[in-house]
């Protein structure tokens, strides 16, 4: 299947080389030949959306691409519109579905028909979506037509077959459900027409609802009240709003963070007159540069104090950012209820040559606790951060994570002051941002990296687990150290080759001065 897969995505792109390239080269954007000639995920999502048909795949594209360069969609930004094009809220993302997808919310009422600004809001509602494509690419939308208190005026059908068509053509793939909140009756002859354009294919994306039923797709937690929800979100702009991610309560009491700048001596002071010790978590969580062996007996010293929670490593996927490594790359798996897994971790490696700072923000603060939150990683460095769930909360699939990370020069400061100020200068332009879901699962899968936590004992299943955190250490160091070797090697091999070719050189000069 893979093969097959592979051998479509190369043919397509050979005929579109061969039969669309030599024509039409000036009406496509050379970002977005580029960009097909590299990424698979793209070709492929036209490929699926065609049903592995290649000639009209190809067509597909080529009105894809024309568009794209029409609209000059690798060029929207904020800037090319009026700001009451997002002052008004008529249209921003925002929640999640019962599925974990994002909602696009379109609220009806709010839209006003006139040609003289019907272009600019296609080029908006081009900006949106390719803004969350690159952001979150591959994954699903459901668009959210909210139609309470709309009149007849407020329809648009041009605008509502743009939005379908986006979909259909221009952005494959993307689309879970239409939602349709209180459709006024007067409206039932025209989403016949909807459904046409739709194809028989989507058509059963369509989901009429009404405040009775609407929950079946989206829970309460993300309905406005008019909805029957109880999200108490309230449009706003500026910022734009993406996934309301927040700074959540560090495992040790409240960060400091940005608007709040608290020393870290009064945190230490502060817990220790609740009587809490933190030593151990201090120990093992310090940003530095990794002494694998060195780390393993302070990890021991902890346990025999305390015992209180061990870490199972597993093989995991690691998003490759510019910045840090991110380990695992989409994922954080949680236990059910019923299960006692959770906790999990998030490795940062930074990949750098200097310090990178980096926060962790979450849509539910206040189901989590994460350690740390706020801090910097050394270059060359590897840092755990713990994820728990906090009381009896749960883990949701609409929960999201958010991973900040910026690039800090040699003069910059460390300590939680320092960030602070840091993060308030730092350039937009240098940010690196990676988003994690939340996977809830019954058993644990083998490619999750958790945290148990558990009564302390010196029997034998304690003592083998020891074992195997220590061998899992050592591999890892004995992966590192062959890398060394490997490197060295190599470094030796083209030195000798070198010196070879000098030693042919004078051999060659003297034998043609004689």
């Amino acid at each position: 299947m893979a093969d097959d897969k592979s051998r479509l995505i190369t043919e397509t792109r050979k005929l579109f080389q061969e039969q669309c390239l030599p024509d039409k080269a000036n009406k496509y954007d050379s970002r977005d030949v580029e960009r097909f000639c590299q990424d698979d995920t793209w070709v492929e999502s036209y490929l699926t959306w065609r049903h592995n048909v290649v000639d009209d795949t190809l067509k597909m594209i080529d009105e894809s691409f024309q568009w794209r360069k029409e609209f000059a969609v690798n060029d929207l930004n904020e800037s090319n519109f009026p700001k009451w094009f997002f002052e008004t809220g008529a249209t921003f993302l925002h929640g999640y579905d019962k599925e974990g997808n994002k909602l696009f919310w379109f609220k009806v009422k709010l839209h006003v028909r006139d040609s003289k600004t019907q272009l600019d809001k296609k080029k908006c509602i081009a900006f949106w979506l390719e803004r969350y494509a690159r952001r979150e690419p591959g994954k699903l939308l459901t668009v959210v037509f909210d139609m309470a208190e709309t009149g007849f005026n407020n329809i648009d059908m041009d605008f509502v077959r743009f939005v379908i068509n986006c979909f259909k053509v221009y952005y494959p793939r993307y689309l879970s459900k239409i939602v349709i909140f209180e459709m006024p009756w007067i409206m039932n002859a025209a989403f016949k027409i909807v459904k046409s354009w739709l194809g028989p294919e989507a058509v059963n994306t369509l989901k009429f609802t009404n405040k009775n039923d609407v929950q079946d797709y989206i829970t309460a937690e993300y309905l406005p009240a008019h909805m029957g929800g109880s999200d108490p979100f309230k449009y706003s702009y500026p910022p734009l709003p993406d996934d309301d991610f927040q700074t959540p309560i560090c495992e040790s009491g409240p960060i400091a963070g940005e608007d709040e700048a608290e020393s870290k001596e009064e945190i230490e002071s502060e817990n220790r007159d609740r009587g809490e010790s933190f030593h151990c978590d201090e120990q093992m969580y310090k940003p530095k540069k990794l002494n694998y062996f060195e780390e393993v007996s302070k990890t021991e010293e902890c346990e025999r104090m305390d015992s209180k929670m061990k870490y199972s490593k597993k093989t995991l996927s690691v998003f490759k950012g510019p910045l840090l490594h991110i380990s695992p790359a989409e994922e954080l798996h949680f236990g059910s209820k019923e299960s006692k897994e959770r906790k999990c971790l998030i490795v940062l490696t930074n990949v750098t040559k200097n310090a990178v700072a980096f926060k962790v923000k979450t849509t539910a603060p206040e189901k989590y606790r994460v350690k740390p939150s706020n801090s910097s990683c050394e270059p060359g460095s590897s840092l755990e951060i713990t994820v728990s769930l906090y009381g009896g909360s749960t883990a949701s699939l609409q929960d999201r994570f958010l991973v900040v990370a910026a690039e800090m020069d040699q003069f910059s400061g460390s300590a939680i002051s320092d960030l602070a100020v840091f993060w308030k200068e730092v350039q937009r332009s240098k940010v690196m941002e990676h988003r994690l879901r939340c996977h809830v699962t019954e058993n644990i899968k083998p490619t999750t990296l958790l945290t148990k936590q558990h009564s302390f004992n010196n029997g034998p299943a304690e003592v083998n687990e020891d074992i195997h955190l220590k061998l899992l250490r050592l591999f890892d160091v004995n992966k590192r150290l062959q890398e060394q070797i490997d490197r060295c090697v190599w470094f030796q091999q083209l030195l000798l080759a070198l010196v070879f070719l000098q030693i042919a050189f004078y051999v060659y000069v003297l034998n043609s001065q004689s």
